[in-house]
């Protein structure tokens, strides 16, 4: 069987025989497969894997078709847009997150990566790989405050925001400002910031007000902030 194997072989012509697999390549033109590979994506839930992609009836191409289009399998999901399931190199995670950054104006977020599932790696690799997200946004080169950082952050925003409402901000109308200005910290963040427990927004309320009166502002009891000799600034979103 063997001998009659080889002696098959021995008898292609190799010439039609790359005539023959050039004409197989071009019944998918590479924006075709690279789509085909995005579907598939998309019927998962995740970047497929060349045995997933086989398994899926809705694709007509074979993973071996991509891998000999492309060069490797793990090429044809950069170029379709998809993340390779497996990183060698934590420069990989890193510059995926600056071009994440990039697409959104803003330093990305775990929701953020949920959203693109098949397109950038698991919130639970970052955590793996450096830690936390956080960890791994810093290193990515984003402002990322933590701690009493953030939580300093917060209340100068919050100043700021008070100014320009005319009273101490609340949970909604933080949520309004940062809708038109993404620089500000997420209400979330903030909340967190003070260990999300019954009464943190009001103790960041308080700690507004500290601030606001240390800096010659009167603020009344019911939150109104009168600042005559104090200029407003201007924060999107609080008028």
């Amino acid at each position: 069987m063997e001998r009659k194997q080889q002696a098959a072989l021995a008898r292609i012509d190799e010439e039609a025989l790359a005539a023959f697999r050039a004409g197989l390549r071009r019944r998918y033109t590479d924006s075709q497969i690279l789509a085909e590979l995005r579907a598939c994506a998309r019927r998962l839930g995740r970047s497929p894997t060349m045995r997933e992609f086989d398994a899926d009836t809705d694709t007509p191409l074979h993973s071996q078709t991509v891998v000999d289009r492309f060069g490797s399998w793990n090429a044809a999901k950069r170029q379709a847009g998809l993340v390779p399931r497996r990183f060698t190199t934590r420069a990989d995670l890193l510059r995926l997150l600056r071009e994440l950054g990039e697409e959104l104006g803003r330093a990305p977020t775990s929701r953020d990566l949920e959203a693109r599932r098949g397109r950038m790696p698991s919130k639970s690799l970052y955590w793996h790989t450096f830690g936390s997200l956080k960890a791994a946004l810093r290193e990515a080169g984003f402002d990322v405050p933590v701690g009493e950082e953030r939580l300093e952050r917060a209340v100068e925003q919050g100043a700021r925001i008070a100014l320009s409402l005319g009273h101490l901000p609340r949970f909604g109308d933080w949520a309004r400002a940062r809708a038109e200005d993404p620089s500000l910290l997420t209400e979330w963040q903030v909340y967190r910031a003070l260990e999300g427990g019954r009464g943190a927004w009001s103790a960041l309320q308080f700690l507004i007000r500290e601030r606001l009166v240390a800096g010659g502002a009167h603020v009344e009891e019911d939150g109104t902030v009168r600042s005559p000799d104090i200029p407003q600034a201007e924060v999107p979103g609080c008028r």
